[in-house]
């Protein structure tokens, strides 16, 4: 399939789909034309990509990662190795203390509500 149509399947734009292609996340053969051509299997390789993106990964690990994921059913692989397996455990741990520091700041922002409806609804 072609960049445009991958893009459209994925909601990702056609400018991170190039800079997948520039990190190795994602790979592509080319046309006689030099168009991309991506197989199938990119929609759910670029879909997972995303979702490490948004758990707070960086390219480098993602890279790391995806060598050791099935793209079809995001499972694991047999490839992966202990040093990815304590990197990742290093990185859930970094999302696991974002996630107490969030919920930290929104009792914080709660209080301010409470306190603010309280004096402003009398």
């Amino acid at each position: 399939m072609r960049i445009g149509e991958l893009a459209r399947l994925t909601g990702v734009s056609e400018r991170s789909l190039r800079y997948y292609e520039t990190q190795g996340l994602l790979t592509a053969d080319r046309t006689p034309g030099g168009h991309r051509d991506y197989p199938d299997w990119a929609v759910d390789r670029v879909i997972r990509i995303q979702e490490f993106y948004a758990a707070g990964l960086c390219s480098s690990k993602i890279a790391a990662l995806l060598p050791c994921v099935r793209d079809s059913d995001g499972g694991p692989s047999a490839i992966a190795t202990p040093r990815l397996v304590g990197d990742l455990s290093m990185e859930r741990d970094r999302i696991d203390r974002k996630i107490e520091e969030l919920r930290r700041s929104r009792e914080v922002l709660d209080d301010v509500i409470a306190t603010a409806a309280g004096e402003n609804g009398s």
